[in-house]
């Protein structure tokens, strides 16, 4: 991909272009923009679990904000930003990676800027509307990216699935603000939640771990029949899941994420043996995406557990606000955050070298420099953003024997809070150190 990426600009360039931040609706423009929605959706996370601990009233819109301006502001924004980068590389278009989506851009950040306004004001029609704009602006590149797709050989149907999963997620946010779901509303957010979360964020995130990784590790990652195989259960594993939910059957829910958790498993040491294959490079992003990889399945395990607490009546352990909020960061934070900054830490300085350096001798040169910026400090960012999710966890449990008022909680939440704060702090000082830095 890097030498797709700076073959494509060399072709391009051309003394006095614009730099890629001049430009609105760049693919870097979403990226960044992207994560800047989620480091403030972070932000309102942090203030939500120290009301929840310290047992503070707050606001009774600021939870769904939170959910929205990291899904729809943040991980939706970031995943058009990685699809227009994939996008551009396989173009055949001399000024692809500077080309601009203006409209894209605008209206996906003014129908996110709507939602919230929407969700914090209780008007169910603006988030309606809102949510008709962000509908569109999919809609307006799905024919784009589905032909995009068709080139991704054995894995781009998964991708199709999710977008589809996305628009139907999408369709019944919209249902449900329309009030066209009354009489089986808690259905309709169930199908709602995770056709987004599962159908279209997980599994696409799952496929790009297996694209990005060969790419890092300049090697190839031998999909065998069975890894195949258990990729394709992922999908199909979801839909039953999510038919699952909707019935309320625990017995079919355990024993399809019995099922995914293998599945899952499988896909994860494919990965690990891979990086051990090519001698366990380390970098900031192959840390990342492997630490997300081994997330996402002690969130799957976890899950697991939870459904088979509700075998007995009464469950085994009584599941509150705090442990679900544990459990779906560790999916949230854990696997999705962690392969975005794993991306990012690729990603960004191959845009910037291919957009920015006119000189071909000049561009390996500058590229390492820009590695370097995302590498440094790396151990003390993973450090930060795992430990911090682990701790998020072992407050939960803490739960369980001493009191929400202990000490040992307060402790606890406070450890979690720094350690994830930080090291989200400092992924983002390196992102805007490596866009200010320019080639010389």
């Amino acid at each position: 991909m890097r030498q797709s990426l700076v073959s494509q600009a060399r072709r391009a360039a051309k003394p006095g272009a614009p730099a890629i931040l001049s430009l609105p609706g760049t693919s870097l423009t979403f990226l960044l923009t992207g994560f800047t929605w989620l480091g403030i959706s972070f932000l309102l996370g942090i203030a939500l679990i120290i009301g929840l601990v310290y047992g503070i009233p707050l606001p009774h819109w600021l939870k769904p904000v939170h959910v929205h301006g990291a899904l729809v502001g943040g991980i939706l924004q970031l995943a058009i930003g990685g699809l227009l980068v994939f996008i551009a590389r396989d173009s055949d278009r001399k000024d692809a990676h500077a080309q601009s989506r203006t409209a894209l851009f605008l209206t996906w950040n003014g129908a996110t800027a709507a939602l919230l306004l929407g969700l914090w004001l209780g008007n169910m029609t603006v988030i309606g509307l809102a949510g008709l704009l962000l509908m569109a602006s999919v809609v307006s590149l799905s024919k784009t990216a589905w032909i995009h797709f068709g080139k991704a050989a054995g894995l781009g149907a998964m991708y199709r699935i999710a977008l589809a999963a996305l628009l139907g997620g999408l369709a019944t946010g919209i249902a449900m603000a329309f009030r066209l779901t009354d009489g089986f509303y808690a259905h309709a957010r169930l199908g709602h939640i995770h056709l987004i979360v599962l159908g279209c964020l997980t599994l696409s995130f799952i496929v790009a771990l297996h694209q990005l990784m060969p790419l890092l590790l300049r090697t190839t990652l031998g999909l065998g029949a069975l890894t195949r195989f258990a990729l394709w259960v992922l999908p199909a594993g979801f839909a039953v899941l999510l038919g699952a939910f909707l019935l309320s059957t625990v017995w079919l829910q355990i024993a399809v994420g019995c099922l995914l958790f293998a599945s899952i498993t499988l896909c994860t040491v494919q990965l690990v043996a891979t990086w051990l294959k090519a001698g366990s490079p380390g970098t900031a992003a192959t840390d990342h995406l492997l630490i997300g990889a081994i997330f996402l399945l002690l969130a799957t395990a976890t899950g697991l557990a939870m459904e088979a607490n509700y075998l007995r009546s009464p469950p085994f352990l009584p599941i509150g606000s705090l442990h679900l909020v544990a459990y779906t960061h560790l999916a949230f934070i854990g696997f999705l955050t962690q392969v975005i900054c794993g991306g990012l830490s690729y990603i960004v300085p191959e845009l910037l070298t291919a957009t920015r350096v006119h000189n071909p001798a000049k561009r390996e040169v500058y590229h390492a420099q820009l590695d370097g910026i995302m590498n440094r400090w790396r151990a003390v960012q993973l450090t930060g953003l795992s430990f911090g999710t682990i701790a998020l966890s072992v407050l939960a449990s803490l739960t369980w024997t001493v009191p929400l008022g202990s000490p040992y909680v307060q402790i606890s939440l406070w450890i979690a809070a720094a350690l994830r704060l930080a090291s989200l702090a400092l992924f983002a000082a390196k992102l805007a150190w490596a866009v200010g830095l320019r080639p010389s």
